[in-house]
């Protein structure tokens, strides 16, 4: 009668470790229920230095204001002021000239036109004839040919070298003026120009006219009369 084998080795190791698995996996559901449950959450304590949390709503002092408290009165605020203790000075005049506005030209109407005047003879210092018009320079003052001037107790007729230096200085050019369609019925006073150089601006400022107490040659004259020029120098 032959005798059984005995069990193989793998066979035997096998099936002790499916046990031991067997008997963990039943340790660890048994020890699941004897767990104590959860301890409670504890909220984290704010330190001196962590910054507070903004409020969603902002909050008001119910409590009742007062003044505020006054300190150094007297360097602080203003001194008192009595009113009948001020006294209103005139300003004083301006440093210099540079930074004076120049008086505002009259505005021409609509219809004036510049014009060409051909072959202008000056009549007088500051009047002259062309193309059968008659034109004074506007802003000027004319020195009536006839005029004398004395000058260190030395009369000269002033008013005819006054026309005579205007026609030598025109010498037959054209001078270009803003006039009126019917200018040619009367005289008129107008602005001129010979090429770039306004006219009156040349007679006032070389002494042969004046400046019309409205114009705008006032400081031309000044420099006139300051330089001795024209009427206001010796005789010429």
């Amino acid at each position: 009668m032959s005798q059984a084998s005995p069990p193989s080795r793998p066979l035997l190791a096998f099936a002790l470790g499916s046990l031991g698995l067997l008997a963990g996996m039943v340790l660890i559901a048994e020890g699941g229920r004897r767990l104590p449950p959860d301890p409670p959450s504890i909220a984290p304590v704010q330190g001196a230095g962590d910054p507070e949390p903004a409020s969603p709503t902002p909050m008001h002092d119910s409590r009742p204001g007062q003044p505020a408290r006054k300190i150094a009165e007297d360097l602080i605020a203003p001194p008192p002021l009595d009113p009948s203790g001020i006294e209103r000075i005139e300003p004083r005049p301006p440093l210099g000239e540079l930074g004076l506005a120049t008086a505002p030209k009259t505005p021409m109407p609509q219809d004036w036109r510049e014009t060409l005047l051909f072959r202008p003879v000056a009549t007088s210092s500051a009047v002259f004839e062309a193309m059968g018009r008659t034109v004074a320079v506007s802003g000027t003052v004319d020195i009536d040919p006839d005029r004398t001037c004395t000058f260190d107790n030395t009369a000269w007729p002033c008013g005819q070298r006054a026309r005579a230096a205007f026609n030598a200085w025109l010498r037959g050019r054209a001078l270009k003026c803003l006039l009126p369609p019917d200018a040619d019925r009367f005289a008129i006073a107008a602005p001129c120009a010979l090429g770039k150089q306004d006219v009156g601006a040349w007679l006032v400022s070389n002494g042969w006219a004046m400046a019309a107490p409205a114009g705008i040659y006032g400081k031309a004259e000044a420099v006139a009369r300051n330089a001795r020029m024209g009427i206001f120098g010796p005789p010429q």
